[in-house]
């Protein structure tokens, strides 16, 4: 079916979705007195993402075949020969991205019944994760820049809305904030960077802006001897740096899990922080063009996959496990970005968001068991009550650390060989972080996945004292924990379904996808890469097929690393221990650092918010109450007090002082124009 799409079919894609959002936002809440009830809210808004999903899975049939679409359904404006348009560009990376985003969210949405059946707010959460999947199908789909952050900032909205879901706890509003604040952050960059390209490209949309790439590249930033380009291009990947949670705009990502889980997993997994990744990829033919910026791109990531990673060795909150595993592996995202190797960051990005999805929702599932206990110190064996989230969450993880033949395997350590390489600046720390990180992840993943699942069951007793000597510091009250004698159950079949729909993609999409989407045609005309940067040539070379790469990869080192943190994990937490006690007594300061997180969240409270506030009070006091009410307002007023004072003593009411005035008057002016005789002889 090669041609042309039909744009009428992909609106569909976008608005089924806001459909399903607007009807149980509106009818299902007390907005318009709550006329639908639950049942119909979920109904309404799974059926939008299912056609939008089927519409997706049909639109990637089609492009696989040839088919294509770029085209404006709506022209907004004309300004000053600048057309400000919605429409859309279809491709092998949007058709993607759009199934993957949709067939997540499905899963999301069915897992959200069992999971949110006893809040009071259950329609209202499935408007806003309706409205969160409208928002990032309208970024992905994007043709031009102006819709593209139209997208981005709507995912920061409704990403608000949902972290701060819970809204009468003051952490879940003080996380949502942090988000909404540090998000500014990047956006701000990200904002300067389309502004910059429409100066002195003349357009907003991506193919008039990739036409004049050659042109750009030549041109200087004003004021420096700085290339244009490498200025954009930095500018957007800060953008990228907000969304995409990479050091130091990473600390709102943590903190989101202050939101129900199924939202953690959608944020996580397939919308919003796989926002910035798409970005970039997409931007290929500008960062191609810069080797300074894809410089940036590698090192920002690589501190952020290895620095993070180190953060989840010590969570005991289940969730924050795998939220800083998300952190981490996002920068190996990053790290293929800046390695000019874009199709893998994007094909880690498709693995990524099956298994991160999965291991979320499974957590999820755990603390529905545990009546709501999200510390792993307070579980253990939960393996023979929760059989299906059990071998699930064993399937999450064993994609996770690139266990060969599963999907993440095929996408990390294609990673971890364009880092090896590349000979973009700084890929040899790239390389290092990314080899380290092997291990990291393989410890935290496995360390909570047998303090979870396997050993003696912890649950339902006191736990003063826990020899790991870690704590959670966003305990709170919604943690209940199961009473004594209590055991956990497995969770019902809306819950379990999901978890078993995303397992199979865990293990086999990996291997089904890589030739085409690595070293076939797939993205061909889509991404770029240029010659100067031979990465993906050279790997191309050495792929002789996914058996035989999985059959490699047990000679190989990160193998190796991976099966070292497994078993380390095995023995500190199964057999000895007294291992982890030890390391705490013996690195105490190490673990002072990394349980504050590196400070950055300090840093960020003592020099930027208390700057802020100290500036924000310094132009109050200076500059409103001085200068402004002050100066202008109050000062003028005095003038004219003053002045008007003055003058009220001439209108005394008196006719002699009036008749005095006029003389005085009629004297100056007689004086004025009165000729003088001249004495010059």
């Amino acid at each position: 079916m090669a041609g042309q799409l039909n744009p009428n079919l992909l609106l569909a894609v976008p608005m089924a979705p806001l459909a399903g959002s607007a009807l149980a936002g509106l009818f299902g809440t007390k907005f318009f007195g709550n006329k639908i009830g639950r049942s119909a809210s979920h109904t309404v808004t799974i059926l939008g993402v299912l056609v939008a999903f089927i519409i997706s899975f049909q639109t990637l049939l089609a492009v696989m075949d040839g088919a294509t679409y770029n085209g404006t359904l709506y022209e907004w404006m004309t300004v000053a020969g600048v057309k400000l348009e919605i429409g859309f560009l279809i491709d092998s990376l949007t058709a993607m991205m759009m199934c993957v985003v949709t067939f997540v969210s499905l899963m999301v949405h069915i897992y959200t019944i069992g999971y949110m059946a006893d809040d009071p707010g259950y329609n209202r959460f499935f408007s806003y994760i309706s409205l969160f999947t409208f928002s990032m199908l309208m970024l992905v789909m994007s043709n031009n820049f102006l819709q593209l952050f139209f997208g981005w900032e709507a995912v920061g909205l409704v990403s608000y809305l949902l972290i701060g879901f819970w809204f009468t706890r003051p952490s879940a509003i003080f996380a949502n904030m942090k988000a909404f604040l540090v998000n500014r952050v990047g956006d701000f960059g990200f904002i300067l960077g389309i502004g910059l390209l429409l100066a002195y490209a003349g357009s907003m949309n991506y193919g008039d802006v990739f036409a004049k790439r050659e042109e750009l590249a030549t041109l200087i930033f004003p004021g420096t001897d700085w290339m244009l380009l490498t200025v954009a291009c930095i500018c957007l990947f800060i953008g990228a740096m907000g969304k995409s949670a990479q050091f130091p705009l990473h600390v709102w990502l943590p903190d989101s899990m202050e939101g129900p889980t199924p939202i953690s997993a959608l944020i996580h997994a397939a919308t919003m922080v796989t926002a910035g990744i798409f970005m970039v990829a997409r931007m290929s033919p500008l960062f191609e063009l810069s080797e300074t910026a894809l410089s940036f791109v590698l090192v920002i990531g690589a501190i952020t996959a290895l620095f993070m990673g180190f953060l989840g060795v010590i969570q005991n909150d289940i969730k924050r496990v795998v939220a800083y595993s998300t952190l981490s592996q996002l920068g190996y995202m990053t790290v293929a970005l800046g390695a000019s190797a874009y199709s893998v960051a994007v094909f880690h990005l498709m693995t990524h968001a099956f298994f991160k999805a999965l291991l979320f929702l499974a957590a999820g599932a755990v603390i529905i068991g545990m009546h709501h206990d999200q510390d792993i110190r307070n579980m253990g064996g939960l393996r023979k009550y929760m059989p299906i989230t059990w071998i699930t969450s064993l399937i999450g993880s064993l994609a996770l650390i690139a266990t060969p033949f599963f999907s993440g395997f095929y996408s990390k350590d294609t990673i971890i060989e364009a880092v090896q390489l590349s000979n973009i600046p700084g890929s040899g720390f790239a390389y290092f972080a990314v080899m380290a990180g092997v291990f990291v992840t393989a410890f935290y993943s496995f360390r909570m996945y047998f303090l979870v699942f396997h050993g003696e069951e912890r649950f339902g007793k006191p736990h003063a004292e826990h020899q790991d000597h870690s704590h959670d510091e966003h305990a709170d009250e919604h943690h209940h924990g199961l009473a004594p004698g209590e055991k956990p159950h497995e969770a019902p079949w809306v819950v379990t379904v999901p978890l078993i729909l995303l397992a199979i993609p865990s293990v086999i999409i990996g291997f089904f996808t890589i030739q085409p989407m690595l070293y076939g045609d797939f993205f061909k005309g889509v991404i770029f890469v240029s010659e100067a940067h031979p990465a993906m040539e050279e790997l191309a070379k050495e792929f002789h097929g996914a058996v035989a790469m999985g059959l490699h990869a047990f000679t190989t080192v990160p193998f190796a690393l991976a099966l070292a943190g497994v078993v380390a994990a095995y023995y500190c937490y199964m057999v000895n221990r007294k291992v982890p006690a030890w390391f705490y007594s013996k690195f105490h300061g190490i673990y002072t650092v990394l349980d504050n997180k590196y400070y950055m969240d300090k840093l960020n409270e003592v020099v930027f918010a208390r700057g802020a506030r100290l500036l924000g009070g310094g132009l109050w006091n200076v500059g409103d109450r001085g200068l402004i009410d002050g100066l202008i307002v109050n000062g003028s007023a005095k003038v004219v007090g003053w002045f008007s004072a003055l003058i009220r003593h001439l209108q005394s009411g008196y006719i002699y002082h009036y008749a005095f005035v006029m003389i005085l008057g009629v004297l100056a002016f007689l004086i004025y124009f009165m000729p003088f005789p001249s004495f010059a002889k």
